[in-house]
């Protein structure tokens, strides 16, 4: 955008002449901006709380950046709705609000490599050291090439550039994506063997070569692990669908009518990363993934050939 349209404000312009000049194809809704600001502000105070007070400190690193980086993003909204033609809110809100939920899925991968290891390791293809170790690297990964891409588009001066920008976010998206549902699978996968109470064959090959007579427990699926499954389940699922979203409304390209219409970006972006973190604030792992004195059942794995599969 040239600087000369730099202070000039709505009220200088006809609607046609906003719809030409601005970047969004549309003027962000103040009342939208507000609520989204006041909402994320909320859940990231309360993230930054819960952090401390449950000595979780992974989670400055997932739901606090997250939330801080959509304050960030909605704050750009906000500001381009009193000055639509500034270019500067325009690329704070497209790399904040392309990043900000990646740490958010990542907090994920550290919950169920926990859930794994209080269930039981043996029902999982993967370690739980490993769910963190695999998963969020590639989370990391996502997050510097969409943010690349972001830093890329939103810093354009010419249209190739833009496109290049937003190839390489879908890109990043794309993954992200892929990362997702390789995840479903892996923990659909160990949920089934836990319920089925079939332990994956490497973990009995490895417990019939063991010289220890000593197997893994089978760990008691209470309540709490009940809710941190259904809160799994919850933002696994909103973080997917904004991805989807994400990567439709990449496609589509910058002039496309889905990233220039305000109420998909609003219903499948914002309130899907919300609505995940809110879910995490009220199903917290520092509450449902705490560690009671006795965590196991007595009953060990029986690995048979009738339930080895």
């Amino acid at each position: 955008m040239s600087d000369e349209y730099a202070n000039i404000t709505l009220s200088d312009l006809t609607p046609e002449q906003i719809d030409e000049l601005s970047s969004y194809g549309y003027v962000p809704t103040e009342w939208i901006c507000i609520l989204y600001l006041v909402l994320f502000g909320l859940t990231t105070a309360a993230h930054f709380g819960q952090t401390i007070w449950y000595r979780q400190w992974w989670l400055f690193a997932t739901a606090v950046l997250c939330g801080a980086l959509e304050c960030l993003g909605w704050v750009g909204r906000l500001w381009s709705n009193r000055n639509i033609l500034a270019d500067d809110p325009y690329m704070i809100q497209i790399v904040t609000t392309i990043i900000a939920p990646t740490p958010l899925l990542a907090a994920n991968f550290v919950m169920m490599g926990r859930l794994v290891r209080r269930l039981g390791p043996a029902y999982s293809r993967l370690s739980p050291r490993w769910y963190t170790i695999i998963f969020c690297s590639c989370d990391v990964i996502s997050l510097v090439v969409q943010g690349a891409g972001g830093g890329i588009a939103a810093s354009a001066d010419d249209h190739d550039g833009a496109e290049l920008g937003g190839n390489i976010m879908l890109g990043g998206i794309a993954f992200q994506l892929a990362v997702i549902v390789f995840f479903t699978l892996f923990a659909i996968e160990f949920l089934w063997r836990y319920f089925t109470d079939r332990p994956h064959p490497k973990q009995a090959a490895a417990a019939a070569s063991s010289t220890t007579t000593l197997t893994p427990p089978r760990g008691a699926l209470t309540t709490l692990l009940k809710l941190t499954i259904a809160c799994l389940t919850v933002t696994t699922v909103l973080l997917c669908i904004r991805a989807v979203y994400r990567l439709i409304e990449l496609s589509d390209g910058w002039n496309g009518e889905i990233i220039t219409t305000e109420v998909w970006f609003n219903v499948f972006d914002a309130a899907m990363v919300v609505v995940a973190m809110y879910c995490l604030n009220f199903l917290h792992p520092g509450w449902t993934l705490r560690e009671p004195a006795s965590i196991m059942q007595e009953k060990p794995f029986e690995y048979s050939t009738a339930t080895v599969a």
